[in-house]
């Protein structure tokens, strides 16, 4: 029997691995697909999150993000906040998982190519497919297959507005700014995440299923910005909503995306994913899973109360146009909201 097996070897189900062999665990990754896996991704670390890579031993190489800026759909008004000490990072998630994947390899974490299919516990242990463990850590993604065949995954009520999604398309041009810009229109907003020295990823978040590019349209500055730049493939996801009862249930805790996730509105989602996977082995080290409900809470409060916030401004149509020019007029709170997110 082993003490953990990790269920998706992302950054998350990666950053528990190293996590939880450094504290004496024996690990085994479960991971179908061949690293690097790509994903549609706002691929921004917060300060916070690139302090969680340091204490991985992660080396990661990207460009330093030094604050947020907003932006209306046209660019003309804007409003910014530095990071009030520390830079966070824009890295392309495949490089970020390729450090993670190689870390785990230089503590001889074993990663099997296996798609765990049924998980059945007792008071002792955790069977997954044939597979035995003291504790299962699902770090297996948005809409998580373990999540979901332990009964675990709500459904929002369709009271809180339509679902929404996210795409993203990376463009060949040198970054114009060294923060990340977030462009809000009445009906999506646009991330620009400058990622290295000829390259920005674009991330549009909508609840409108239409083409890429008939949704860059609703940002006419940033679309002409971007008009003869090269570009890859947009990749998608979603819906964004998705609510868990809870973040363990018996011998199984989640962590990542798989733990629930509100929306990618403030851009903490791989943030909060490696921050969550240090807080999920302290608990099982110190021998108390129970804990971690309460820890996840913790380090997710901020990110769940700034997002839910947005979200029901978003959700009317009279007050998203305005939540540029809020932040404009108010500059200390929107310093306050970043520094919180830092």
């Amino acid at each position: 029997m082993i003490d953990l097996l990790i269920v998706g070897g992302g950054p998350a189900g990666l950053a528990a691995a190293i996590h939880a062999v450094r504290r004496g665990f024996d690990v085994v990754v479960a991971e179908p697909r061949p690293s690097p896996v790509d994903k549609a991704c706002g691929e921004g670390l917060m300060p916070s999150g690139v302090d969680a890579l340091h204490t991985l031993g992660v080396p990661a190489s990207g460009r330093p993000l030094h604050g947020i800026r907003y932006l209306d759909a046209t660019g003309g008004r804007h409003a910014e906040a530095r990071f009030p000490s520390s830079p966070g990072l824009g890295i392309r998630r495949t490089v970020l998982h390729e450090a993670l994947s190689a870390r785990a390899a230089e503590l001889g974490v074993p990663v099997i190519p296996h798609r765990v299919r049924r998980v059945t516990q007792s008071d002792t242990y955790v069977t997954a497919d044939g597979i035995t463990a003291r504790y299962l850590v699902a770090a297996d993604g948005l809409h998580s297959p373990t999540r979901r065949a332990l009964g675990l995954t709500v459904r929002p009520p369709t009271r809180r507005g339509t679902p929404r999604y996210g795409l993203r398309r990376h463009y060949t041009v040198e970054p114009w700014a060294d923060v990340v810009e977030v462009y809000w229109s009445a009906d999506c907003e646009a991330y620009v995440t400058p990622l290295g020295p000829r390259q920005v990823g674009v991330a549009i978040l909508t609840s409108r299923q239409l083409p890429y590019d008939e949704q860059l349209a609703h940002f006419p500055l940033l679309a002409e910005r971007l008009l003869t730049a090269d570009r890859t493939a947009v990749r998608g996801a979603g819906p964004l909503r998705q609510r868990a009862r809870s973040r363990v249930a018996g011998r199984v805790l989640f962590v990542g995306d798989a733990a629930g996730y509100v929306d990618a509105l403030t851009g903490e989602g791989l943030t909060l994913a490696l921050t969550a996977a240090d807080a999920l082995v302290r608990c099982l080290r110190e021998g108390r899973p129970q804990a971690y409900e309460q820890a996840w809470s913790r380090l997710s409060r901020s990110y769940r109360l700034l997002t839910h916030s947005l979200l029901w401004v978003r959700s009317q149509p009279r007050l998203a146009p305005l939540v540029t020019p809020a932040a404009a007029r108010f500059p200390r709170l929107f310093r306050g909201a970043v520094r919180l997110l830092a």
